[in-house]
């Protein structure tokens, strides 16, 4: 996606091309095939949901044609994770390769673990806070409650006289696998019909598809989760270096 003189110039396919994606249940699987998938165009070619879809069809409203009404399906469905996990940017990843991804940028730490060591900033624990609780045996419990954003700020703590930059925090805590968009809600009038923008629900990946799924990859080193994704772009979109970097983060230390 480019932007002149104010509007929005979008890549892809034209309509009539035989490799156009045309559905969200071809993207879906697309998804999977390729393992995890950037949604807008980046610096390595070919590697986004833009570029293979027809730009004519994004923001007319039309589920059977608007990739950005598809994105709310596919975070509805929970069969691949939809969030902000590639530069800061919306993307997908599937369940098959979500662990890597969380032992990655985790860097091999849960949540509580990290706050414990001083990797999570205050505020982003108060976010995670409203999401999870903590049982009788002292064990973690990830809810499964589906709280707008828009409230979960509010009851957080942030906005008007509260904790800043709400947005940011969110943001990185999908980057780092602990938030990921699960759906999407509309408000509701008092007779029930669905109304304004819709506003994404977060939730720890561990409440959508459990904790042994997530960290099935933390018996390795982050490093190696990381050459793992890298050497799948690298296979799949081959592009220098440093731009698929640019796009899945830089390698852990491992320190």
């Amino acid at each position: 996606m480019e932007v002149e003189n104010g509007m929005f110039l979008m890549k892809g396919l034209a309509w009539d091309d035989p490799y156009r994606i045309r559905t969200p249940e071809a993207l879906e699987d697309w998804i999977e095939e390729v393992g995890f998938l950037p949604f807008f165009a980046n610096e390595v070619p070919s590697f986004s949901v833009e570029e293979h879809v027809c730009p004519d069809c994004w923001w007319t409203g039309d589920p059977a044609q608007d990739p950005w009404e598809w994105r709310e399906l596919l975070a509805e469905r929970h069969r691949v994770a939809y969030g902000k996990f590639f530069h800061k940017k919306a993307g997908f990843i599937s369940q098959r390769w979500l662990p890597y991804f969380a032992n990655c940028r985790r860097d091999g730490y849960d949540f509580d673990s990290a706050w414990e060591d001083g990797r999570l900033d205050r505020r982003a624990k108060r976010i995670l806070d409203v999401l999870t609780e903590t049982d009788a045996d002292g064990e973690i419990v990830w809810k499964t409650d589906r709280i707008r954003s828009t409230d979960l700020k509010q009851i957080a703590g942030f906005g008007k006289g509260g904790e800043k930059n709400y947005p940011g925090i969110t943001t990185d805590l999908m980057m780092k696998l602990y938030l990921v968009t699960a759906g999407f809600s509309r408000r509701q009038s008092k007779k029930g019909v669905p109304y304004g923008m819709a506003v994404s629900i977060l939730l720890p990946p561990e409440a959508v598809w459990g904790y042994d799924a997530l960290t099935s990859a933390y018996h390795e080193a982050p490093s190696a989760s990381w050459q793992r994704i890298f050497d799948r772009v690298k296979a799949q979109f081959p592009a220098d270096d440093d731009r698929i970097i640019a796009v899945i983060g830089k390698k852990p230390t491992d320190d």
